[in-house]
């Protein structure tokens, strides 16, 4: 049962990032619905009960006319809707990074209004192939099957208005952005919630140092990204073979065939820790969200990067990803503290894993966009705005020297890059109106702008 849960997070992000699933489904429930309405005719055709008013009538010729088109005509905007979002797909491609492109097909409306139309063909097709010949009661033709034909094709109509609308809405910059942004707060909260370091843990550090290095290594059996860690399963492994397990890398990391994955201890345990350590993690060649929190930022860092290039030149582009990396740490700040020592029942420790800090998820979501925008000081002054913001939400010293340290390196880029006096002087102040919000809150020293 623990594996099946903690295998499902996986597996809830693979499925959900494709473009198969939900057509599948809406196919299955026109299968389902073909069945239920050709139960329905066959009954009235049989003269079981009789076809109340609003029901088609016909002959079967006009019946077969009426669905061989729509039939046609659903396949064709089906062929239409697939030409949209390859061209969505390219778009996003080249402007915004290949990394967005998961972005845009896991999106639900895209999905959705591409299973709605495959449906609606085959129930369609479905219900032509059963119209019968000649009989005691004359020609079968499904009335109530032609009948909920013509409905499923006005229901396509607003689903086609709707996905016209929805794709025009999805390509703006700011709705990418913002959906980003989303998916980036559901995985901290995701991290959140599957469990934090409690007061009485030891330290990673404390815990590494006390063990008789080096230990027996466990190798990568396949190179790519490290996308999930299953850690009840890696526990459970643990627990089996009396051992501690040291993982070396987190969810993000790039893993090397031959290289080592984890250190075991004793090493005696490592044979029968190897053997079942491939199925505690899942490797592919590409990053997720799915444990992988620094992923969502480096998506935003990718679009704000992109848009201060001389290429593109899009400040206000940057300013909104700066807006929406402060959103995502202030929901960081004061609930960051990814539980690293793990503990069996007995509370034996036996795994140790590495988890992003709250200092690198800083650093990352800063560093890069301050390295490309120096000399813009439009994009400095957000900056500073957006680590006032977070100062805000911080409970602990070291959480608020990140944000110092951040702030000296932003104020010192302005004083090195931009040209103009009374520029610099615009960043200063948004300086000092940072700093007087740590007045407020910390403990700490101020540093000089050229420490």
């Amino acid at each position: 049962m623990i594996r099946r849960i903690h295998l499902s997070g996986h597996h809830k992000e693979a499925l959900r990032t494709n473009l198969w699933l939900v057509p599948a489904i809406e196919v299955l429930a026109a299968l389902g619905l073909f069945a239920a309405t050709s139960v329905a005719d066959r009954a009235a055709y049989h003269g079981s009960f009789t076809l109340p008013s609003w029901v088609i009538s016909g002959s079967a010729d006009a019946a077969r006319q009426i669905l061989t088109t729509i039939a046609a005509a659903i396949i064709t905007v089906v062929g239409v809707v697939f030409s949209i979002v390859i061209v969505a797909l390219t778009l996003v491609s080249t402007q915004f990074g290949p990394r967005m492109l998961r972005t845009f097909i896991r999106d639900r409306g895209t999905q959705l209004t591409l299973g709605t139309f495959v449906a609606t063909f085959v129930y369609a097709v479905l219900t032509l192939v059963s119209i019968g010949g000649p009989g005691p009661g004359g020609p079968y033709v499904p009335h109530i099957g032609i009948t909920v034909t013509l409905a499923l094709t006005v229901a396509d109509l607003a689903v086609l208005i709707y996905f016209i609308h929805h794709i025009a809405t999805q390509i703006q910059l700011p709705e990418v952005i913002a959906g980003i942004s989303a998916d980036l707060s559901a995985a901290i909260d995701d991290q959140v919630d599957d469990g934090a370091a409690r007061p009485g843990d030891p330290s990673a550090s404390g815990v590494l140092a006390s063990m008789p290095w080096p230990g027996g290594v466990v190798e990568v059996a396949d190179s790519g990204y490290l996308q999930y860690v299953h850690r009840r399963t890696l526990l459970g492994i643990a627990t089996q073979a009396g051992a501690v397990i040291y993982l070396r890398y987190r969810p993000g990391h790039f893993l090397v065939q031959g290289s080592p994955l984890a250190t075991v201890w004793p090493a005696s345990a490592a044979r029968q820790v190897a053997d079942g350590l491939t199925r505690a993690h899942v490797t592919g060649p590409y990053r997720t969200l799915a444990q992988d929190v620094s992923f969502g930022i480096d998506q935003l860092v990718e679009i704000a990067i992109r848009s201060l290039s001389t290429a593109v030149n899009d400040t206000f582009t940057a300013l909104t990803c700066v807006d929406w990396l402060s959103d995502s740490l202030c929901k960081v700040a004061g609930r960051w503290q990814p539980a690293r020592v793990h503990r069996d029942r007995t509370g034996a420790v036996r795994v140790i894993t590495s988890e992003p800090t709250y200092d690198r998820l800083v650093q990352r979501s800063f560093e890069k966009i301050r390295q490309s925008s120096r000399g813009n000081p439009a994009v400095l002054i957000r900056l500073l705005d957006a680590l006032a913001r977070i100062m805000e939400r911080t409970t602990a010293d070291d959480q608020r020297q990140v944000l110092l340290d951040q702030a000296a390196m932003i104020i010192r880029a302005s004083e090195e890059s931009v040209p103009d006096e009374p520029d610099r002087a615009d960043v200063r102040r948004q300086y000092e109106a940072f700093l007087a919000v740590h007045a407020q809150l910390g403990s700490l020293p101020l540093p000089t702008p050229g420490s």
